[in-house]
């Protein structure tokens, strides 16, 4: 099965530690045909909390699985209640020095693809183009009876009106954008159905617990086969649905760099682990190649 499952790993004492030279990686960028894997410490520089770093949520926050979501009347309302408040933190979130980094590289023709786990769009504001959102997007709405899409600014609108004066203050917002509410300040949030057929509605993002559909797998496959390197950036590599890709790529003999302060679960497979802040990594390897890394303004909302 291919589950998003929640998992913890502790580091073992035999990986191979971090650097500080950024030349493999400015070696690497430099040959062109590099995929980018991106997870959530990709976007903490915008704002954006991630699970397992300094600070990371799963220290205080279990992420709503899909069996969950599906099966319990008041756990749709504790998460659209806390999803709506989180939701308008994910609005105003704009992309990094990062983001900003991997979108110019694209431009430059330096990368083969970009692979995200993240939810927040923010690769797209940056200007990055043909993303894969490996773990879906916040700004869609899916429903789960008829299949009907709709954009999240829409429901974001809907949920507005049938909960006037809904604006508790939440202890936190979590990378997918479920913000910490207790069960008082949740009270009795009014969720609203698909306007098609009255069914659940479901933000179209991967859950704990819930499958990556197999033909976007399959595409993020062939993109790594197609790949010179597997760049990954931001990511602990904890769940198998970022690190089968790191596996594959090791396997096939293609260099994988990861970019990532803390050690990862994908460290033995590596060339190289940078343990440096992504957003001032990604810039001194633009400037070394002569790129230029603009300013964006665009965010998800």
């Amino acid at each position: 099965m291919r589950m998003r499952p929640t998992l913890s790993w502790t580091p073992s004492e035999d990986l191979p530690p971090g650097t500080t030279d950024l030349e493999p990686l400015a070696d690497a960028l430099g040959a062109g045909g590099v995929l980018v894997l991106s997870g959530a410490g990709m976007s903490t520089e915008s704002g954006i909390p991630d699970y397992r770093g300094e600070g990371g949520s799963l220290s205080r926050h279990t992420p709503m699985t899909y069996q969950e979501f599906t099966a319990d009347v008041q756990a749709r309302r504790r998460y659209w209640a806390r999803s709506h408040l989180g939701w308008r933190t994910f609005g105003r979130a704009r992309p990094n020095a990062g983001h900003r980094a991997v979108a110019s590289f694209g431009r430059f023709g330096l990368l083969s693809g970009v692979i995200t786990q993240n939810v927040d769009g923010l690769h797209q504001a940056a200007g990055s183009e043909g993303v894969v959102e490996l773990h879906g997007s916040l700004d869609r709405v899916v429903c789960l009876s008829c299949g009907t899409f709709s954009p999240r600014r829409e429901l974001a609108g809907r949920l507005e009106e049938a909960n006037a004066g809904f604006a508790p203050v939440a202890a936190a917002i979590n990378p997918d954008g479920d913000a910490d509410l207790t069960d008082e300040q949740v009270g009795d949030f009014r969720v609203v159905p698909c306007t098609v057929c009255g069914g659940i509605l479901k933000p179209d993002v991967v859950f704990f617990g819930e499958a990556v559909p197999p033909a976007r797998v399959e595409l993020c496959r062939s993109l790594v086969r197609e790949a010179t390197s597997l760049l990954v950036l931001g990511s602990s590599l904890t769940v198998m649905s970022g690190l089968r890709f790191v596996r594959q790529a090791d396997e096939a003999g293609t260099p994988v760099l990861i970019v990532n302060r803390d050690p990862t679960r994908g460290d033995r497979h590596a060339l190289t682990r940078i343990a440096l802040p992504l957003g001032t990594s990604l810039t001194a390897v633009a400037g070394r190649l002569g790129i230029p890394v603009g300013e964006t303004a665009a965010g998800l909302g």
